[in-house]
């Protein structure tokens, strides 16, 4: 990659976003450029900052991450999204993907985890996104 992705962490709970912020500047290529604890403070981040891709949280203290998202698309927002939730419900799943969700973390999850998806993300850079459009690199949820 030539230019670090730009990442969007949008977390409500502090030390959860935290460690996501912590998890993803250690990884190479990757760079946060900001966080936000609700829908409406990513709203905001993404009118004022470049952003690649969002981390995003599906249950926001004001509202569903994927209403967020839908919004997001109807406004013309293109970044790129991982769902990180502890949704499992496949309702749930195949509407990320519909909107564009390229791969999902299930919490909890160790480095480990978020590095390996934000380096197979990183592979895919240079389609329809940077992360090579949605669909590209989508993970399914193992059910538990």
């Amino acid at each position: 990659m030539s230019e670090d992705v730009r990442v969007l962490v949008v977390e409500d709970e502090t030390v959860a976003a935290d460690a996501h912020r912590l998890y993803v500047e250690r990884v190479p290529g990757f760079t946060v450029a900001a966080v936000a604890h609700s829908a409406a403070a990513a709203r905001r981040a993404l009118e004022r900052t470049p952003i690649d891709l969002v981390l995003l949280d599906l249950y926001l203290p004001d509202g569903h991450g994927l209403q967020l998202l839908r919004g997001l698309r109807s406004a013309g927002h293109r970044a790129d999204v991982i769902a990180v939730t502890s949704a499992r419900d496949l309702a749930v799943v195949r509407e990320g993907v519909s909107l564009g969700v390229v791969q999902y973390v299930l919490k909890p999850f160790t480095f480990a985890t978020l590095r390996d998806r934000l380096t197979r993300y990183g592979e895919f850079e240079g389609g329809g996104g940077r992360g090579g459009g949605p669909g590209t690199t989508w993970t399914a949820p193992s059910p538990r």
